[in-house]
């Protein structure tokens, strides 16, 4: 498929839940990963992220708690594998 035609996955909806600045951060970062056909991994997040690793545990539990991202792989030692779900299946109350 020709990236210019490839629709991105973020949605505006993540403005209008009331985040924090770091958890919208973090939904960010995930898009982009997803776009470029990257795994939205706990590593591959910290190799981006400029922030703590805690403020990005908390940004992704966040994320969690609303279904905005569901964590599909763990080894229990913080590394996970995350994948984004459809905006419709958000938990927005």
């Amino acid at each position: 498929m020709n990236s210019q035609n490839k629709k991105t996955v973020m949605d505006q909806k993540i403005f209008k839940i009331g985040f924090s600045l770091e958890a919208v951060s973090v939904y960010l970062l995930c898009c982009s990963l997803a776009d470029s056909d990257t795994t939205i991994s706990t590593k591959n997040l910290l190799e981006i992220w400029t922030s703590t690793t805690e403020a990005l545990t908390d940004g992704l539990k966040d994320l969690e708690k609303r279904n905005i991202v569901l964590r599909v792989i763990s080894d229990r030692k913080e590394n996970n594998i995350y994948k984004l779900t459809d905006a419709n299946k958000w938990k927005l109350d």
